[in-house]
């Protein structure tokens, strides 16, 4: 029977719960089992892709087009395994699915209520992919905070789903905090008391605590929480922050997280964790060889979480290449003709980043125009690549006006058009040109040397693409368009023949580097940054 594992948040928000379920879940799956992680999210939006990169940090897309939480970026960088549609479930989509077999006449005129219909399909959705016969064990992380209101249909679910199957098929992680007082020196339990009372409460006790903390806890610490939370002290987690992510898969392993999940699941411990691999991708991290300085142009660049996987992707970028990466976000409405140099002076790389809208877009352009100019390696991506069209539009093609018909539906050079397709949609939600899809590289370019092979396939989300009227003119310009979707002729690479490094993506390649398989594109154009930081 396939075993599952809760993962529960309290005291306060942002803890990692996102973190230490892809951890743990490294950890079983370096000992041989087959492991995925879920997220139920509270919010009623059926889905992130509706929603502001302030609110909600980056939409993170899945090989079959879900627009998801961003903590599934994190299970795929850790696990290497892709994730769909079935490990990300919102509020909105469970109450929408209730619904509909309301309407349908499904419950066959019963009062509609919270419990038994919300709770019985959250805990449907837990099933799923413990049902498919493919995982032996799957973690599912509850987002918010022990104690949010809307929270609570989930924790119930939870705990009619553990009596369901039996404590010795399911456990409860609960992620909490231990601060210190810096004016009393001492690390106070009582938040995390309050917590686990508040789940108590609920009708649930956890089997393991994990407690992050600033300073490591001492034996002392350890019992008192163990006795007044009511597990045994073993269970009593250490998280102590860390200088980066990747190191909590080893300090779960030192903590022998998966040890206690195993013995407590009554699962075999099987061998030993085999993380050398891991192992080698931090001894490159932290023991880089050199540096290279890279521009990171955006519109969201206040919150980190609106590029999170393209920091990571030039995280493990950076330790392929053996060389620390250090990303500079600039905000392309700071950007104009005047000030560019100085903006960008000194960068060894630029990256145009995503996004949607006119705003910020004439920054992006115009930081285009100097990497263009001053041989600066270049890499766009999605909103980066079509404002790479505009740019060249403009300032190589002579093409007064260029533009995308996004930010002017009446441009007389609209060399970024909308898809046929999307021209008849009304709904904005889940109706993007989303997922994976094919692309044929051309032989002798730099994608195609990059991929080592000429087949690929990408993940996008996006509505607009480059219009083919006007890619004999690109061609003619010097421009190569040496990724096209073979079913579709959609444009998915250019690349510039007269420049160190000039690419940009209609995909988003960030979605699939992970630490076993850093992305080529972005290991390609950080050795093409470390080469220009090397030549200055």
């Amino acid at each position: 029977m396939t075993k599952y594992i809760f993962v529960t948040g309290g005291v306060t928000s942002s803890l990692g719960k996102g973190i230490i379920a892809a951890s743990l879940a490294k950890l079983l799956q370096s000992r041989g089992y087959k492991v995925t992680i879920q997220k139920f999210d509270p919010y009623i939006n059926i889905d992130p892709g509706t929603l502001n990169p302030y609110e909600h940090g980056e939409c993170y897309v899945t090989e079959d087009g879900a627009e998801t939480d961003l903590d599934l970026g994190h299970y795929e960088r850790f696990l290497n395994v892709a994730t769909s549609q079935a490990n990300n479930i919102t509020t909105g989509r469970i109450y929408q699915n209730v619904i509909n077999k309301e309407r349908e006449g499904a419950y066959l005129g019963k009062t509609v209520q919270v419990i038994p219909h919300i709770t019985d399909e959250i805990k449907r959705n837990i099933r799923l992919l413990g049902e498919s016969n493919e995982y032996d064990i799957v973690i599912t992380e509850l987002g918010g905070t022990v104690g949010d209101i809307e929270s609570l249909p989930y924790i119930e679910a939870v705990r009619q789903f553990r009596w369901e199957v039996g404590n010795n098929n399911s456990l409860v992680i609960h992620l909490t905090l231990i601060p210190f007082l810096a004016a009393a020196g001492e690390l106070k339990t009582k938040p995390t008391q309050h917590s686990v009372k508040m789940l108590l409460e609920y009708g649930i006790q956890p089997d393991i605590l994990v407690c992050r903390t600033e300073h490591q806890l001492s034996m002392d610490i350890r019992r008192k929480i163990a006795q007044f939370c009511n597990v045994h002290i073993n269970a009593v987690i250490e998280s102590i922050d860390a200088s980066t992510i990747y190191d909590v898969p080893l300090m779960m392993l030192k903590e022998q997280l998966d040890k206690t999940v195993l013995t407590k699941l009554k699962l075999s411990h099987k061998s030993e964790p085999d993380l050398e691999n891991w192992k080698n991708f931090l001894g490159h991290l932290k023991n880089p060889t050199s540096e290279v300085k890279i521009g990171l142009v955006g519109k969201y660049v206040e919150l980190p979480d609106a590029y999170k996987s393209i920091n990571e992707a030039f995280i493990h970028a950076g330790a392929k290449n053996e060389c620390k990466v250090k990303v500079v976000c600039i905000h392309s409405e700071a950007i104009n003709s005047e000030n560019v140099k100085e903006k960008l002076q000194g960068l060894d790389g630029i990256l145009v980043a995503p996004g949607f809208g006119s705003r910020g877009i004439d920054g992006k352009i115009t930081a285009i125009t100097h990497a263009r100019e001053n041989n600066v390696p270049f890499f766009g991506i999605c909103l980066g690549m079509q404002c790479a069209v505009i740019e060249i539009a403009r300032n190589v093609l002579g093409l007064e006006g260029a533009n995308s018909t996004e930010m002017d539906e009446n441009s007389p050079a609209p060399v970024i058009s909308m898809m046929e397709e999307q021209k008849t949609v009304i709904n904005k939600g889940g109706t993007m040109r989303l997922g994976s899809y094919p692309c044929e590289l051309k032989k002798g370019s730099k994608a195609a040397a990059a991929y080592g092979k000429t087949s690929i396939k990408e993940r996008h989300r996006h509505r607009y693409e480059f219009n083919n009227d006007y890619l004999k003119a690109f061609e003619q310009a010097g421009v190569t368009a040496s990724g096209v979707n073979p079913e579709s002729g959609l444009v998915e690479i250019i690349e510039l023949k007269n420049h160190p490094y000039f690419l940009a993506t209609q995909f988003h390649p960030e979605l699939k580097s992970t630490v076993a398989n850093p992305h080529p594109l972005f290991v390609n154009f950080v050795a093409a940054s470390l080469a220009n930081a090397r030549k200055k």
